[in-house]
């Protein structure tokens, strides 16, 4: 039987506001978030999988220098990009995550060849040998740099400190993820990130870790986040919204619960994109603003950045 199917992502949370925004840098990122918003739903309206949805909507997000994510994801201390991703599947609750990998042009792809396999989660030059192996081709790791990215690890080593990323120097968050309903009630969810701005000893975020980062599950809900990934890593955010919404508390309310009384409560910011099995989608945020998007079948794409909703 036919379902009704839906689609959200998002490209990161942070103080993004309207007073301190370009009309044209606006408009690159709404254009950039439509581009892969029509991607993921072009699967989903050919009668395709939402796990299929979801990596289409991030790969298409990794390619664009505008995030954090795949090429323009930000520097580490010792001048590299290091990429963490994962992959649920709401039926199966199959998954697959990478990270610290430097030379995969789109860690999501690669989080779906190791769904695939026996494993769920590689790290860096094992997670690459396993690519290799997989017949994925590498990209040289200077190939995914940005001047603009160039210029945040500068001002953060200049200022000796570690930033995350769409904000101001304190508080950046750049991630990007998607998570789908298609047209046979499956549920998928989809995480990826170049994490922290001078990030030093190998720090590994949420966006890796099924549970925290990303979750699907089929009885509840998909849930992909972004922020300060230390406390969505403590407060288990995307598992814990989907256990709540399986004992019968609203997606709305489960997903305002975690940002607003639980990962605040702890001192961190930002938020997350959730859609249940009935296709209904939350997108809180305890930030200025959020990089969103979502569409249903028979609606118009929409996107928003700014906390006013707009």
């Amino acid at each position: 039987m036919k379902t009704t199917y839906a689609l959200a992502i998002h490209g990161g949370a942070g103080t993004l506001l309207r007073s301190e925004m370009s009309d044209e840098k606006e408009q690159l990122h709404r254009d950039a978030l439509k581009a892969a918003l029509a991607a993921g739903e072009t699967v989903l309206s050919q009668g395709g999988t939402a796990m299929d949805a979801v990596i289409a909507s991030v790969q298409s997000l990794e390619d664009c220098p505008l995030f954090n994510a795949g090429t323009g994801a930000v520097f580490t201390n010792n001048g590299f990009h290091e990429l963490d991703a994962s992959l649920m599947e709401g039926h199966s609750r199959r998954a697959g995550a990478v990270c610290a990998v430097r030379r995969i042009k789109n860690p999501i792809l690669l989080c779906r060849e190791v769904m695939d396999s026996e494993f769920v989660m590689l790290n860096g030059p094992g997670a690459e040998q396993f690519a290799a192996d997989s017949g994925f081709e590498f990209v040289d790791n200077s190939s995914l740099s940005t001047q603009f990215r160039k210029d945040q690890l500068v001002e953060a080593i200049e200022a000796n400190r570690v930033q995350l990323d769409h904000n101001d120097s304190r508080h950046k968050m750049g991630t990007v993820g998607a998570v789908a309903r298609d047209q046979h009630g499956n549920l998928a969810a989809a995480t990826s990130t170049g994490g922290m701005t001078n990030k030093k000893y190998g720090r590994v975020g949420d966006s890796a870790l099924i549970g925290s980062g990303t979750w699907a599950d089929n009885r509840s809900c998909a849930v992909s986040a972004t922020g300060w990934g230390e406390f969505f890593i403590r407060s288990g955010v995307a598992g814990r919204i989907a256990t709540s919404v399986q004992h019968g508390v609203t997606l709305e309310e489960a997903c305002r619960q975690m940002i607003f009384h639980e990962v605040e409560t702890l001192g961190g910011d930002g938020g997350v994109i959730a859609i249940d099995n009935l296709g209904n989608i939350s997108m809180p945020f305890n930030t200025p603003g959020m990089y969103r998007g979502w569409v249903k079948e028979g609606s118009l794409i929409h996107t928003a950045i700014f906390a006013e909703g707009e």
